[in-house]
């Protein structure tokens, strides 16, 4: 039996093939292929305007450049990866932990609250986790009332829908940002992009991406002038080649994940004490399939599983640890916040294997692993 993880890319030969005629090419990096993957997302999306960028990390970093001044408050959530939090901190400003929902967004309702008590929070920050997006209708009132800057993680949500809106829009945020690290629907190696409706955002974040500087031709065809201080955060034209072929095959890869994570919600719906995150939909990406389990019901605790699951070649995962409770937040004197759906939530999550090359058989063979581990 080979290993099975939670996630994994898809390369095709036209994938290889299309690398490979970049590599004989003139440009490496900053060339065509970089400037056509940012239009094709930026359709693809239905935003005005992308800018592509080394990893889905840098995309948070300079949209909180662009976003963000120091000591600004921040809502968002606990349950993603650390980079969506860290990226508040970079530019000095600062997170506050809001409890999530039971599907895993972040609870909207909660933010309210807290903006109804502290009109100096300036932004929210909303992760589409799992690739369901959150309630666009909700962002949209938020964003109106209060008059907040509003960011989109859709790091695990290209191509989800909330019924009309596609992920990455803008249509009720100011910025979205997307990964394409190899667990992702769609890869570049590693990369990220950054979709807004605002020209004096892209305008800034094409500067910031290329070390703050500007061409200035009126010196001379090679002067830059450099007025900020930038990053070299650019996504090479050999990523981009493979993000190209990899767009065209987008709504494949989603259709394939769709019918994964229908199988399993079928499978879970006659199972006690083990449920789906939430009830299949056609709008998530499925970025990951998350199972809430109940282990005061089974005979093997979290490691336990975690472990034998590993000795059977199923690498699944837990999505997420706490930010707020890792160490590093702990010493900034975060960790007690009232979030007790994230607790509840992270002692029984688990993310199952789901990607478009995962086979009936072994989804099959997961499944009656996980039930016989369980059971003992």
């Amino acid at each position: 039996m080979n290993n099975i993880p939670y996630g994994k890319q898809t390369i095709s030969q036209e994938d290889i093939d299309a690398v490979v005629e970049v590599l004989k090419s003139d440009f490496l990096t900053t060339g065509p292929k970089a400037k056509e993957f940012e239009e094709k997302i930026a359709k693809y999306c239905g935003a005005k305007y992308c800018v592509c960028v080394s990893n889905g990390t840098a995309a948070l970093h300079l949209s909180s450049m662009v976003l963000l001044k120091e000591n600004d408050k921040v809502l968002t959530t606990p349950n993603s990866f650390l980079a969506t939090a860290n990226a508040i901190l970079y530019v000095n400003a600062k997170p506050i932990f809001v409890d999530i929902c039971s599907d895993g967004n972040i609870d909207l309702d909660l933010c309210e609250e807290q903006l109804k008590k502290d009109s100096s929070i300036k932004a929210i920050y909303a992760v589409h986790f799992s690739g369901k997006s959150v309630n666009q209708e909700k962002l949209k009132y938020l964003k109106e009332k209060y008059n907040i800057l509003i960011l989109e993680d859709c790091a695990h949500s290209i191509g989800a829908v909330y019924k009309d809106i596609k992920a990455g829009s803008c249509i009720n945020s100011d910025i979205s940002i997307f990964s394409f690290h190899p667990v992702k629907t769609l890869t570049t190696g590693e990369g990220g992009a950054i979709t807004t409706n605002n020209k004096e955002y892209y305008e800034k974040l094409l500067r910031l991406r290329n070390h703050g500087t500007t061409p200035n031709p009126e010196i001379g065809p090679w002067h830059y002038d450099m007025n900020e201080l930038g990053f070299n955060y650019r996504l090479t034209d050999i990523s981009c080649a493979l993000g190209l072929s990899q767009l065209n095959k987008l709504d494949i890869f989603l259709e394939k994940r769709r019918q994964i994570a229908k199988k399993y919600d079928d499978f879970f719906q006659n199972i006690l004490n083990i449920e789906s995150l939430y009830s299949f939909t056609n709008e998530s990406a499925y970025h990951l399939y998350v199972i809430k389990i109940d282990f005061k019901k089974f005979k093997v605790d979290k490691k336990e599983l975690f472990l034998k699951l590993r000795e059977n070649n199923i690498f699944i995962q837990y999505h997420y640890i706490p930010i707020n409770k890792q160490p590093y937040y702990k010493n900034l004197g975060y960790g007690d916040e009232h979030t007790p759906i994230m607790e509840d939530y992270y002692e029984k999550a688990l993310s199952l294997p789901i990607f478009p090359a995962l086979l009936e058989e072994d989804q099959e063979y997961v499944l009656k692993t996980l039930l016989e581990i369980l059971n003992g």
